[in-house]
């Protein structure tokens, strides 16, 4: 399924008191990374002109944040979510597989791929009235964005003309839309953005470094090159990964760097748990645990602090606890419905529980709340840091 860096001008940032041996090697203590992490949250983006936005991020400093207590790392994760968005606030999108299965590709979690002997089957492109019902639902449903999938390693020209009379439809409701069809070229992207969509989703999936351990039938590079397409014809980029594929925390490292060091960061940033599927090569994959998905959340909000950071696949399995966390570590959008292509997901009704039990309100468009300019949130002494 497509429904899936440039890293330049890295800037080593490492605090006088550790060498780069203590970084990499596991006898980093607390103190040393906190001094790191501390430097991290100081430096500027002289390029961008803002404190926080960075596209130069090096793997010792992504390390550094990862290796802090798990309070503090939601405590900083916390204070940054507050700046750009209302932290009481969720973005809701629902997912739809307008096209399912029969994908050419090999990615070794799909249950989508034609390789695997799994229980999705091949269909056809959904006709647009179909598509239409299902967005209404949604809409009525409460969600703000409706993301639209097909099983494709690229999209066909023929295609095109369809899929853009289905974005439109969709648009008309006033939904934000957002695609995800596989591989995508500059004239394809700039046709959907003539016909109103607003999001690609294209997932880079993990780290270059391990992308050949989970796909061999396109690269990194290409990926990367779908993304360039879609953000050249001024099409928001949706894009994030999948933890829980075997990976290393290295590798965790690598996704988040690949994509915060893209020359503009996704507008969405899926994180994703590993949903194993029986047929597929992941199927008996041992599942991650919880507090890797919540640091990676908070790490994710720390270095994109922009961007929509949604909770897709594998929410299921956090429970309601580790959801809180993640929210309370800056996710601020999640998919919606009971189905993501083609795994499960919580009921909308479980969601609307949730978010009573936690005070969380929904959002219905994806506009950002900027609170740079505004008062703090806390008690405003300039000592305590309650931002």
């Amino acid at each position: 399924m497509g429904a899936k860096v440039a890293m330049e001008n890295e800037a080593s940032i490492v605090s006088p008191e550790v060498s780069e041996a203590e970084v990499s090697g596991h006898n980093v203590t607390i103190s040393s990374v906190e001094g790191i992490a501390d430097q991290v949250e100081n430096t500027t983006s002289e390029a961008s002109g803002n404190t926080d936005v960075r596209t130069n991020w090096t793997a010792k400093e992504i390390e550094a944040l990862y290796d802090l207590p798990l309070m503090d790392l939601l405590f900083r994760a916390q204070t940054m979510h507050r700046k750009y968005f209302d932290p009481n606030k969720v973005q809701l999108s629902t997912l739809l597989n307008i096209k399912e299965g029969g994908c050419a590709e090999d990615c070794k979690y799909c249950s989508q791929s034609s390789r695997y002997s799994t229980e999705v089957g091949a269909s056809k492109l959904m006709d647009k009235d179909t598509v239409l019902e299902y967005a209404k639902k949604a809409q009525a449903n409460g969600s703000g964005r409706f993301c639209m999938g097909a099983a494709w390693r690229n999209v066909k020209d023929r295609d095109i003309d369809k899929i853009a009379e289905i974005v439109t439809a969709v648009k008309d409701l006033g939904m934000e839309t957002c695609m995800t069809l596989g591989m995508l070229n500059r004239d394809q992207a700039d046709s959907l953005k003539e016909a109103g969509l607003d999001y690609y989703n294209h997932n880079i999936d993990t780290s270059p470094e391990y992308y050949p351990e989970v796909i061999t039938t396109r690269s990194f590079d290409d990926r990367i090159e779908t993304l360039g397409n879609v953000r050249e014809a001024g099409l928001n980029v949706c894009s994030g990964g999948i933890i829980g594929m075997g990976e290393e925390r290295k590798d965790r490292v690598g996704l988040l760097m690949a994509l915060a060091n893209l020359p503009k960061h996704p507008g969405s940033v899926p994180i994703n748990m590993l949903v194993p599927v029986k047929g597929t090569p992941f199927g008996d994959m041992q599942r991650i645990d919880s507090f890797e998905m919540v640091r990676t959340v908070a790490v994710a909000r720390l270095m994109m602090p922009k961007s929509y950071v949604r909770l897709s696949a594998g929410r299921r399995s956090l429970g309601d606890e580790g959801q809180a966390l993640c929210f309370m570590a800056g996710a601020n959008s999640i998919f919606y419905g009971d189905k993501l292509l083609t795994t499960a997901n919580p009921e909308e009704n479980e969601d609307m529980a949730l978010f009573e039990r936690l005070g969380l309100k929904t959002e219905q468009k994806g506009a950002v709340v900027e609170h740079q300019h505004e008062a703090p949130r806390g008690c405003g002494s300039p000592d305590c840091g309650c931002i």
